[in-house]
């Protein structure tokens, strides 16, 4: 293979066929399917390029790393591997492998950078670079499917709230919290007035879209730290973090105002309904977030009992 640059090429490394030795060498460097550069580590000058980089990036003659192998750059790349390969005292300290996604191009590599001494004695970084864009796909895809499976996981299907078992993790968690701070914490349990009613002379299919209008209307009234999901059915939950009783009971009044006046777009004439709610908290040391919950549930059964469509809290009970 002929090198463009005639510094590139040794006339006399002092050894008996120098210039020839590297020339088979660089035959090698070049039925690579890879990336093989050299750069000499104080200036960035490309001394070597073979043919797989001159295929993908073009001619390398008078060009700097940086402006050879990478788009738009104005000095040496912020993630140059230099500093990595030398020690304190400025001596090679072996391979240093890393994975990049090339600017110009778009795709990724395995990178294996190392410093070490060019014919003429001066250090270079000798970079063998080979395309990883499939492996790096399929771990993307991977990621996004284990992604998706979380979610699955912890994201009520209909409503996009958490579920059941992701509102008793996080709601555990919170408490957790609230326990070592000393702060109190309230929960709110809630559900549709009637919803039977709803499934009955509308469909099901009227009564899933009334589940997502209310959970698309109760989410943003919330703030992000609280904990908003759905326990089955018609029934959901609030944990509300350093809230206490009265706090918490406006809070639940603000949401039956805001549900009683909703409305279900639907033929001949949007479908209305309104939510029963029931509020519990508690401060102490042994906060237990199924306590409230049961607290918080006979104040909902208190609601209903009491014509629906309202507010009842109670407090933990003694030994909270």
């Amino acid at each position: 293979m002929s090198i463009s640059q005639q510094n590139a090429v040794p006339q006399d490394t002092g050894l008996e066929g120098g210039a020839e030795h590297y020339r088979s060498i660089a035959t090698i460097l070049d039925s690579l399917d890879a990336l093989v550069y050299v750069a000499d580590m104080n200036t960035h000058e490309v001394l070597f390029l073979n043919r797989y980089g001159k295929e993908v990036w073009g001619d390398f003659k008078d060009k700097l790393c940086w402006q050879l192998l990478q788009s738009e750059q104005t000095g040496p790349c912020r993630f140059c591997s230099n500093p990595k390969l030398l020690d304190e005292r400025g001596e090679p300290t072996g391979v240093w492998v890393w994975e990049m996604r090339n600017t110009v191009n778009g795709r990724w590599y395995e990178c294996r950078d190392q410093a070490i001494r060019w014919w003429d004695g001066r250090l270079v970084r000798l970079e063998i670079a080979t395309d990883i864009t499939e492996r790096k796909r399929l771990e993307q895809e991977l990621q996004a499917a284990l992604g998706r499976a979380r979610e699955m996981a912890s994201t009520d299907e209909l409503t996009g709230l958490n579920n059941r078992r992701a509102f008793f993790e996080l709601g555990e968690q919170s408490f957790r919290q609230a326990r070592r701070s000393g702060r109190s914490m309230a929960v709110i349990m809630l559900d549709i007035d009637h919803f039977k009613r709803i499934n009955d002379t509308h469909g099901h299919q009227v009564g899933d879209r009334a589940l997502q209008a209310l959970a698309d209307t109760l989410r943003p009234l919330l703030r992000e730290a609280d904990i908003l999901g759905r326990l089955g059915g018609e029934e959901f939950a609030v944990v509300l973090s350093d809230t206490g009783l009265g706090p918490a009971t406006a809070i639940a009044e603000r949401l039956r105002r805001v549900v009683e006046a909703m409305a279900v777009e639907q033929e001949p004439e949007p479908i209305r309904f309104t939510a029963s709610f029931g509020v519990a908290a508690g401060s102490a040391a042994d906060l237990n977030l199924d306590r409230l919950l049961g607290e918080a549930d006979q104040a909902l059964y208190k609601a209903k009992r009491a014509g629906r469509n309202r507010v009842e809290a109670v407090l933990p009970s003694p030994d909270a």
